[in-house]
């Protein structure tokens, strides 16, 4: 697409910071930042509450995230003084989901599991998108062979909006440098060996040499482990 096309070609040599705040000012209300609390979620937001950004902030509550997950959303907004709003998904979709397959039915099969993270995670982010030209991620290639390929600006066409990845080329390390150095609050449970923390029951610690998203699913093949949030089209 031209637009998207123009916007990368201006942003190339831009860094992370000058980045984000093109876009805020670029598309201000109509961009949105979807944060899962993680650490590259956190620099965003550090990054957005330095420029006094417009950009909607949201995060997904599944009703299955983990207690230092609920602790750190309040703990952020009090240190940026910035809002989150908090997305959930439709009651009634999750109670026939439950009473029909079971409280833990994610780990019967993939098929489950990825009906349990539409109903949960990717009907509520379509309602947070609804409106929005760009929505904002801290996704990085480093993180899992399904993310390899990310580039800085796509255009998702499952939500029909342009897709920013300011953190695309970061490597962890120079995640947790910048956590550090600005003193940023993080999640309690990356000090656990969590290294991708999602809901409770979906979550594990990593072992010694296991990749960053091993945690995740650990039941599945790691080509499906994503919950569909960002499969490309």
């Amino acid at each position: 697409m031209k637009k998207i096309d123009e916007i990368k070609s201006y942003l190339e040599n831009k860094d992370t910071f000058e980045i984000i705040q093109y876009i805020s000012e670029k598309f201000g209300s109509k961009a949105a930042f979807s944060t899962s609390l993680s650490i590259e979620d956190q620099v965003i937001t550090h990054m957005l509450a330095a420029i006094n950004s417009k950009i909607k902030i949201f995060t997904l509550d599944t009703g299955r995230l983990p207690n230092e997950t609920y602790s750190l959303i309040e703990k952020t907004k009090e240190r940026f003084n910035i809002n989150i709003e908090i997305y959930f998904p439709d009651y009634r979709q999750v109670e026939k989901m439950v009473n029909e397959k079971g409280i833990n039915l994610f780990y019967e099969s993939i098929e489950n599991r990825k009906e349990c993270c539409r109903i949960r995670k990717i009907v509520p982010l379509k309602r947070a998108l609804k409106k929005m030209k760009v929505w904002i991620t801290g996704l990085r290639r480093e993180q899992s062979i399904t993310r390899q390929n990310i580039e800085l600006i796509e255009y998702d066409y499952s939500y029909k909006v342009i897709k920013l990845n300011p953190l695309y080329k970061w490597t962890e390390n120079e995640v947790w440098d910048y956590i550090r150095k600005h003193n940023i609050p993080y999640n309690s449970l990356y000090d656990k060996n969590y290294l991708s923390i999602g809901c409770a029951p979906c979550t594990r610690p990593v072992q010694p040499g296991e990749d960053i998203r091993a945690g995740r699913w650990w039941w599945e093949n790691p080509n499906t482990k994503e919950c569909g949030l960002h499969i490309k089209q």
